[in-house]
C-alpha cells in the first residue's frame, strides 16, 4: 500500500530525513527535480528544443521549479523562470536554487529568470508568445486557503492556455495542482487544471481524493531519497490513508492461487441471498459474478416465483433454492428459517441485490445478520433493510463487509447525502470503526475503511461503471473471493474493489464508457485476473 500523507506527515519526514540519515534538504530538492524532469520527458516528449515556462513561488515548491528549469535546460530546453516575488525574500533550499538560475541565466540566452512583482508585469508575460510547456510551482503543500490577487489571474491564465484550441499549451504541477489544499479532496477555490502532477515521496490526499484529484490529470508519485518506513509512520504522524496498488491486489492472488489438488469443496461455497419479483436480474449479475471469482459452489435463495425466472437467467453451476415469498413476491417471514438453516456450512453469506424492502423482507434480513455466524457481505436492499445501522458489529471470526453508495451510506448513518459526499473517508471511517466493520464506500475512487481506522482509496474504475446492476457484480466478485480466503477478509475487499473497477476499464477500453453494461464487467473479470499474474 502507498501511505497518503498529510502535509505535517510531510514535512515530518522531510525534517526527519536530513536530522537521521544526513540528507540534506537542498540534495531532496535536487532529487526531486532530477525525477520531474525525467516525468516531464516521459510524459510529454524530449524537451530539447523546447520553450517551457516555469511559475514559482517564494517557498520550497517554487524551489523546486527552479531546479526543474536548471535540468530542464541541462537536456537542451529554453527554461524561463517566473519568480512571483523578490529573490532577496526567499529563504533556505528555495533561495539557493533561485540564486543558482540567476547566475546562470547571465551565461545562456536559454535560461532565463524574471521576477515578476504586479500584475501589470504579469500581464505583459500574456503578451507574449506561448511557450511549449507551462511548470506549476507556485504553491506546494503549504497552502490552506483559497488563492488571491495576482496568483487568481495566473491560474486563470495557465487553465485558459492549456485549453485553448489554436495553441493549447500543457501543464506540469509539481507536488499539487496549486490552489488545491493538500489534505482536502474538496476544492478550496481557484486551482490549476494539470496534464501531469509528479509530488514527491508520497501522494497526498489532494493528489488521489476527488473532486480535487480530478485537477491533477496523470499522477506519478517521485521517491526522493527519504526512508518509506517514515512515510509510514514518523513516530508522531502516522498514515491512516492509503492508495491501493496493482502490487498489493498481484500479491495477494499469488498468495491465495489454487493448489494443485484443489477441488470445488476447498474454494468455498457462497450462499446468496438475492432476487425478488421484478428484481431477478440482480441476482443473476450478482451470481455469475461470485462463480467468476473463483468460488467452487454458489446456491441462491430467493423466492420460489423468482426461482423459476432465476433458473432461465442465471448460469447453469448455481443451484437454487426457492423460499416462501409475500403476495408481492418478496421474503415471507416464514422464509426465515429456512434461510439460517442453509446458512449453516455455508462459507460465506452474501444479502441484498434485488431482495426490495417490505417489511417481512426487513425482519428477515435482520434475523438472518443477528443469527448467522458466517462471514457477511450486505448490499442494497439489505442495507436499506438494516437502516439506520445499530447494535450488530463484526468481529474477525466474522466479518461483516458493507457496500454502499453515497445515498445507502446516508442511510445507514442517519445523515443526509451531502454529509456523507463532502467527506466521503470521515463517513465510511466513523461507521467501520463504530461497529468493526469493513465498509466499502462506493463511487468515483471508491473508499474502503477497515475497523482499524484505515481507510483505502481505490485507484480503478470509470464514469462507464455508473450503470445499473454495476454493484450487483460487485457483490458477486466479493463473494466469491472471500469464500476461497474468508480469513482475510480486508485484503480480499481490497481486491475485489480493485478487480471490479479493473474489469470496468477494460470493458470501457473495448466499448466505450457510453456503452458499457453490468455485465460486461463479469465478462471482463477473467481478463482483470490474468493481467495481474506474475
Amino acid at each position: 500500500m502507498q501511505p497518503i500523507l498529510t502535509a505535517a506527515h510531510m514535512t515530518e519526514v522531510d525534517r526527519l530525513t536530513t536530522e537521521r540519515f544526513g540528507i540534506s534538504g537542498l540534495l531532496l530538492m535536487e532529487n526531486a527535480a532530477v525525477g520531474a524532469t525525467i516525468a516531464i520527458e516521459q510524459h510529454f516528449g524530449p524537451m530539447a528544443g523546447r520553450r517551457v515556462r516555469i511559475f514559482c513561488g517564494k517557498g520550497n515548491n517554487g524551489g523546486d521549479g527552479a531546479a526543474v528549469a536548471r535540468q530542464l535546460w541541462m537536456r537542451g530546453a529554453r527554461a524561463e523562470v517566473l519568480l512571483f516575488g523578490k529573490r532577496e525574500t526567499a529563504k533556505g533550499d528555495a533561495r539557493i536554487n533561485f540564486d543558482i538560475v540567476n547566475s546562470l541565466a547571465g551565461q545562456s540566452d536559454r535560461l532565463i529568470f524574471r521576477e515578476i512583482l504586479s500584475e501589470q508585469e504579469f500581464a505583459a508575460i500574456v503578451a507574449e508568445p506561448r511557450p511549449d510547456l507551462h511548470v506549476d510551482a507556485l504553491f506546494g503543500t503549504g497552502l490552506m486557503r483559497g488563492l488571491e490577487g495576482i496568483f487568481v489571474k495566473v491560474v486563470e491564465y495557465l487553465n485558459a492556455t492549456r485549453w485553448d484550441d489554436a495553441s493549447p499549451v500543457p501543464i506540469c504541477a509539481l507536488d499539487l495542482p496549486s490552489g488545491l489544499a493538500a489534505d482536502d479532496g474538496n476544492f478550496i477555490g481557484s486551482h490549476v487544471a494539470a496534464d501531469l502532477t509528479v509530488t514527491f515521496t508520497a501522494p497526498k490526499a489532494a493528489n488521489v481524493v476527488p473532486p480535487a484529484s480530478d485537477a491533477n490529470g496523470k499522477l506519478q508519485v517521485i521517491h526522493i531519497g527519504s526512508p518509506a518506513a517514515l512515510a509510514a509512520s514518523t513516530g508522531t504522524h502516522t498514515a491512516q490513508l492509503h492508495l491501493v496498488e496493482t502490487a498489493d491486489v498481484r500479491g495477494y492472488l499469488n498468495r491465495t492461487k489454487r493448489p494443485a489438488g484443489a477441488h470445488k469443496g476447498m474454494v468455498g461455497h457462497v450462499l446468496l441471498v438475492a432476487g425478488s419479483r421484478g428484481k431477478t436480474g440482480a441476482a443473476a449479475l450478482a451470481s455469475e459474478a461470485v462463480l467468476r471469482a473463483g468460488a467452487g459452489l454458489l446456491t441462491v435463495a430467493t423466492p420460489v416465483t423468482s426461482q423459476r425466472m432465476l433458473v432461465s437467467q442465471a448460469i447453469s453451476e448455481a443451484m437454487t433454492i426457492g423460499v416462501p415469498e409475500t403476495p408481492n413476491g418478496g421474503y415471507a417471514f416464514d422464509a426465515v428459517n429456512g434461510l439460517l438453516a442453509a446458512a449453516q456450512g455455508r462459507t460465506v453469506l452474501a444479502v441484498g441485490p434485488g431482495i426490495g424492502e417490505e417489511d417481512t423482507t426487513r425482519r428477515v434480513v435482520r434475523h438472518l445478520v443477528e443469527k448467522t455466524t458466517v462471514p457477511l457481505v450486505l448490499d442494497a436492499d439489505a442495507l436499506n433493510c438494516l437502516s439506520p445501522w445499530k447494535e450488530i458489529k463484526g468481529t474477525a471470526e466474522r466479518p461483516i463487509i458493507l457496500t454502499p453508495h453515497p445515498g445507502e451510506m446516508a442511510r445507514l448513518l442517519d445523515v443526509s447525502t451531502k454529509v456523507v459526499t463532502a467527506d466521503r473517508i470521515t463517513a465510511a471511517r466513523r461507521l467501520a470503526t463504530s461497529f468493526s466493520l469493513i465498509v466499502v464506500l462506493k463511487g468515483q475512487r471508491t473508499v474502503v475503511a477497515a475497523p482499524d481506522g484505515n481507510v483505502y482509496i481505490n485507484p480503478t474504475g470509470n464514469p462507464g461503471m455508473a450503470t445499473g446492476g454495476s454493484g450487483d457484480v460487485l457483490t458477486g466478485i466479493l463473494a466469491g473471493l472471500l469464500a476461497q480466503t474468508p480469513n482475510n477478509a480486508l485484503k480480499v475487499t481490497l481486491a475485489a474493489v480493485y478487480l471490479h473497477g479493473l474489469a470496468g476499464d477494460l470493458a470501457a477500453a473495448d466499448l466505450g464508457e457510453r456503452a458499457v453494461i453490468a455485465s460486461d464487467l463479469t465478462a471482463r473479470l477473467g481478463a482483470a485476473f490474468k493481467s495481474l499474474q506474475a
